[in-house]
C-alpha cells in the first residue's frame, strides 16, 4: 500500500498501564473513532496480559472505521522500553515483565507494522500535539498514577536518549534513606509521591490510630484505602488525608525542582490519576519549585494539569507511529 494512502489511515493505539489497558483507533485529525477498555490484571503475569492486549485490539478492529485498514498498531507501555528492538526490558508495575518482545508478538499475530514506546513518552507526545503543551518547544510531561513516569520534549521533538529510555523521572532518587521502590532502589520519587505511595502512607497512619473519615469510607477495612479515596477525603477537609497529600506534593515538588534546574522547560504538564486532585496537589508542588529551583528558571516554567486525561497515552502512541513513518 503506498505511503500516501497509508498515512491517511488511523492508528490502532494501545496504552498498557499497571491497572488498565486502553485501545483506541486514532485518526490523523486527533479523533477517537473507536475504543476498548480492559483491566490489566498485571498480577497474572505477562502471558495473560498479552492475551488481554490481543482482546482489546480484536474489539477495536471490529469497528466499522477499521474496515478500510489501519496505518499501524502502536503500543505504549509502562517501564524501561527498548524502542528500537520492540522489547519491554523491565516494567516495575507489571510483575514478571523482563525482556518481553511485545512488538514482535503483536506484529506476528496481526501482520501489520507495530511500534512500541514508553507510556509516559507517548503521553508527552499526546499532550504536545493535542493537549496542554500544544505549541510549546520545550516541555516535560509527568504522569503521577500507580507509578510515576515522564517524557521530555526538546526543541519540539521527543527526547528518547541513547537507548530509548529517557524520561524515567519516577526513578530519580529523592531520599537516599527512603523506602524501597519496585525498581529495586530506595527513595525514588515514585515510591514517595505516586498513587501507591499516597495509599500506603494513609494506611500506615490509620494503622497508628490516626483519626480520619477514610475509616468510614472503607467500612473499617483500611487495606481498601486508595489514592482516589484519599483525594476525596482531602477535598472534604480531612486532616489526615490533607497531610498525606501535602507530603506527596512536597516530594513531587522536589522532583520538579530538580527537572527545572536540569532542563529549564517552558512547561511541565502533570497527568495521571493524582493530577485529578488539581491544585490540592499541584499548588504545594509549585511552591516547592519556587523555593528550591533557581529563580530565573522557576519563573520561566508553568506547571499545569494535563488536558487529555486518560487518553494522552493513546494519542501519543499514534503520534509516535506517524513520526516513525514520516518521510
Amino acid at each position: 500500500m503506498p505511503e500516501t494512502r497509508l498515512s491517511s489511515l488511523p492508528v490502532l493505539a494501545i496504552d498498557v498501564g499497571g491497572t488498565k489497558i486502553l485501545a483506541a483507533l486514532i485518526s490523523r485529525r486527533g479523533e477517537i473513532l473507536a475504543r476498548e477498555h480492559i483491566l490489566t490484571g498485571a498480577g497474572d503475569g505477562p502471558e495473560m496480559v498479552v492475551n488481554r492486549i490481543f482482546s482489546a485490539i480484536d474489539q477495536v478492529l471490529k469497528s466499522s472505521y477499521a474496515t478500510a485498514g489501519i496505518h499501524s498498531i502502536s503500543l505504549a507501555i509502562a517501564g524501561a522500553i527498548d524502542t528500537a528492538n520492540g522489547i519491554v526490558t523491565l516494567s516495575p508495575n507489571l510483575p514478571g515483565w523482563h525482556d518481553v518482545s511485545l512488538r514482535s508478538l503483536v506484529e506476528g499475530k496481526y501482520r501489520v507494522r507495530t511500534f512500541l514506546v514508553n507510556d509516559a513518552n507517548a503521553a508527552a507526545l499526546g499532550e504536545h500535539y493535542f493537549g496542554a503543551g500544544k505549541g510549546m518547544k520545550n516541555l516535560i510531561y509527568i504522569t503521577v498514577s500507580t507509578g510515576i513516569g515522564g517524557g521530555i520534549i526538546i526543541d519540539g521533538q521527543l527526547y528518547s536518549g541513547a537507548s530509548g529510555g529517557a524520561g524515567e523521572v519516577g526513578h530519580m532518587t529523592i531520599d537516599v534513606d527512603g523506602p524501597r521502590c519496585a525498581c529495586g532502589n530506595t527513595g525514588c520519587l515514585e515510591v514517595l509521591a505516586s498513587g501507591t505511595a499516597v495509599a500506603r502512607d494513609a494506611i500506615r497512619r490509620l494503622g497508628q490510630g490516626d483519626k480520619s473519615v477514610l475509616n468510614e469510607m472503607v467500612n473499617g477495612k483500611v487495606e481498601d484505602v486508595t489514592a482516589e479515596k484519599v483525594g476525596l477525603a482531602a477535598q472534604n477537609g480531612d486532616s489526615l488525608a490533607l497531610a498525606v497529600i501535602s507530603q506527596a506534593a512536597t516530594y513531587l515538588g522536589i522532583g520538579l525542582a530538580n527537572l527545572v534546574n536540569l532542563l529549564n522547560p517552558e512547561m511541565i504538564v502533570i497527568g495521571g490519576g493524582l493530577s485529578k486532585m488539581g491544585d490540592l496537589l499541584l499548588e504545594p508542588a509549585r511552591q516547592v519549585v519556587r523555593e528550591r529551583a533557581f529563580p530565573l528558571l522557576s519563573q520561566a516554567v508553568r506547571i499545569v494539569p494535563a488536558q487529555l486525561g486518560d487518553d494522552a497515552g493513546v494519542f501519543g502512541a499514534a503520534v509516535f507511529a506517524w513520526e516513525q513513518t514520516a518521510s
